[in-house]
């Protein structure tokens, strides 16, 4: 389930309950209080990974806290 994931901080990456470090940036700011998600299939062809600095496809928290 989303809401028992992880968000990273610096990249809004959405990690497994149990990282210790973001599986996409590798900061170890991760933070369970994370609203809303964006999964980007294809970052090369979507409109909304350059406005979110994606180039990893993914989950993306939309608001970190």
């Amino acid at each position: 389930m989303a809401e028992d994931r992880l968000a990273c901080r610096e990249c809004h990456f959405v990690n497994d309950p149990n990282a210790q470090t973001c599986e996409n940036c590798g900061s170890s700011s991760l933070t369970e209080d994370w609203a809303g998600y964006v999964i980007i299939n294809h970052p090369e062809s979507s409109e909304i990974a350059p406005e979110m600095n994606v180039t990893k496809a993914g989950s993306y928290a939309l608001k970190v806290r």
